[in-house]
Formats: C-alpha cells, structure tokens, sequence
C-alpha cells in the first residue's frame, strides 16, 4: 500500500498547478476516494488536500527566490485563481507574505543558540539531544516547536543549531507552554567522503507530537512523503534548494521537498 501513496504523492508533485482533487489523486494509483484518503493520511500526516496545499506553498517559495515572476505570476503558476487567496495563504504557512519572502536575506525570530542554560530549565521548556546519523560529519540543524504536522507558521520556539558526529547534541526550546506539539527538525549535513559533489546531504528528524518534555532526535535522510518545509527559513533556502534538486535526480522523483 505504501507504494500507492508514494505514487499519489508523485501526482500532486507532477500536477500541483492542475486543479486536482482528491478524486484524481485516488483513480491515479486504483483506489477508492475514501480508502486512499484513510491509507494516505496513515502514511503522511495529513490529508492529500493538505498535502497537495502544502507543495503549491512550497514550490511558491522556490519560485519567488529563484525565479523573476511576479507574484500575481507565481500565484497563477502554482494553481491558485485568485492572489488574493494565494496571499493570504502563502503569509498564513510561511509566517511572512510573498514579497516579504522574496526580499528576506535573514531568518527572522531564530537563535543560533539553542543549547540547555547553566540554569535550571524553566517551566514550559522542550529539551532533548539532537544526533546524527552514520557517515555524517557536520550538519546545521533547523530546530522548531509547532501546532500543526506541518513545518508551517511561525514556531512556538525554535533554535538553530551547529552539530558534529562527535557526539549527541543537546536542545532547549524556552517558552513551550503544556500541550500537545510537533517538533520538526530539517538539517543541511556534510558526510566524510572525500568528493565535494557527494558531500553535502538533507536530513530530517522529528514530525511526531510531543508535549513540554525531554525528547531525542535522530536525523534521516528525507523520504518521498516527508511533507515540505514552508516555514521562512532564507539563511537555508538557497543550500537546500541545491540539495532537493540533487536528491530528485539521483532518485527520480518528479518532485522534492525541504
């Protein structure tokens, strides 16, 4: 079954500008709307609108910082009819509206200090230790507390963090009041090998939900069904980019994602 999800997730990569339905993306893998859409949100999280609203966020913001649209441009490009609904979406899931994204050079509101204080930890901290996985070396670590199975919206609390294969990184998010959460983790790494062009990987960690707690992280390389980053993240956007046209082509994928 999980082949048919990948095969759907496929479709809303291949065809995000298409006015697709649920429907659609059911009768292209054989299965029945309500079935697939049980068996798809079992695998990803989420539903495949959601899913299919989350790349259009996605492939939006690679248009804005890699492209000359216009916004009106990338609106239409994207499937939506009106700008209006685009804008307003697009600032709700990223946190900043598209010519503000398209104009940001830093990552706004995030520490590149994210480790534990010497003092005791406060009420209402998420702590932890972030790891990485063999073969890697070095990664810079994208780090976030949010409502939603999303990488969306501005974070509850988030770090930015420099973690090295030498050992077991510690986190502390401040300010994490009890509830349930998501913590999500997306990471730029370097492995050991020698050549340049096969160095640099992305890696993912956490999408699960968590309350004010302790909680360990180790990084993955992303799957096909990993839901897209849309979280405002400039300061990686430009390597990450890089990265997800590297791992569509090495793996086929007509789409990727941060």
């Amino acid at each position: 079954m999980n082949s048919a999800v990948d095969q759907a997730v496929n479709c809303i990569w291949e065809r995000y500008s298409d006015p697709l339905s649920v429907d659609d993306m059911a009768q292209s893998v054989m299965l029945s709307h309500f079935h697939f859409a049980r068996v798809f949100k079992e695998q990803t999280g989420v539903s495949p609108g959601r899913f299919l609203a989350a790349v259009r966020i996605y492939q939006a913001k690679r248009m804005l910082l890699f492209s000359s649209m216009s916004v009106a441009g990338v609106s239409s490009a994207v499937g939506y009819g009106s700008l209006g609904s685009f804008t307003s979406y697009f600032t709700d899931s990223v946190g900043i509206s598209p010519s503000r994204f398209r104009r940001a050079s830093h990552h706004n509101g995030v520490s590149a200090c994210g480790t534990p204080p010497g003092s005791p930890v406060p009420e209402g901290a998420a702590m932890g230790t972030v790891r990485l996985p063999e073969g890697y070396a070095v990664a810079r670590v994208y780090l976030g507390i949010f409502s939603t199975p999303i990488m969306q919206r501005r974070p509850q609390s988030a770090a930015l963090l420099d973690v090295t294969s030498q050992r077991t990184h510690p986190y502390w998010l401040p300010r994490v009041p009890d509830g349930r959460w998501f913590l999500h983790a997306v990471a730029v790494a370097d492995t050991d090998e020698p050549e340049p062009w096969t160095r640099r990987h992305l890696l993912v960690g956490g999408g699960y939900q968590v309350r004010a707690t302790l909680g360990a992280i180790t990084l993955r390389p992303r799957s096909l069904t990993d839901l897209p980053a849309l979280l405002a993240l400039p300061d990686l956007e430009a390597e990450l980019e890089g990265l997800t046209r590297s791992i569509a082509h090495a793996k086929g994928w007509s789409g990727a994602s941060i």
